[in-house]
């Protein structure tokens, strides 16, 4: 299985923030810069992190973004759910409609392993996944700020 860029992009910012530790919240622009990213794509990212309940966003002097416990402790497999949505690994009726669906083994065995996948990371927090030596490699990209 393979994940969407955005849920990628979305991962990332939340191990980027799990290590954040500043006085000053980062902004979404500082997290894309670390995260070598366009802003625009941040920008939708932590809004769909913030509608989940996983980081809070505030605005003005003093705002940024910040982890909420949920986004602490959050199940990966819960998150990637999220964020990639109901849909299968195949489009079986899609348009047109495969002709084998009403027959069909491979449907059953790819939804199967799409759990498994899931279920392989639902072990997994956000804390577990900025452990070293992630966390630290993590901590170096906090520092890259823009003028």
């Amino acid at each position: 299985m393979r994940l969407t860029k955005f849920t990628d992009l979305a991962l990332r910012a939340v191990m980027r923030l799990a290590v954040a530790e500043q006085a000053e919240p980062s902004t979404t622009r500082e997290v894309a810069e670390a995260m070598g990213v366009p802003h625009a794509h941040m920008a939708k990212a932590i809004t769909r992190l913030q509608h989940l309940g996983v980081l809070e966003a505030r605005r003005g002097r003093g705002g940024g973004l910040e982890l909420t416990a949920l986004g602490r402790q959050a199940s990966v497999g819960w998150l990637v759910r999220e964020l990639e949505g109901e849909d299968e690994v195949v489009a079986c009726d899609g348009d047109p409609p495969c002709p084998l669906r009403a027959a069909c083994r491979l449907r059953r065995a790819l939804r199967e392993a799409q759990e498994a996948f899931y279920a392989t990371l639902d072990p997994l927090t956000v804390s577990d996944l900025v452990a070293s030596p992630t966390g630290p490699v993590l901590v170096g990209l906090v520092g890259r700020r823009s003028p």
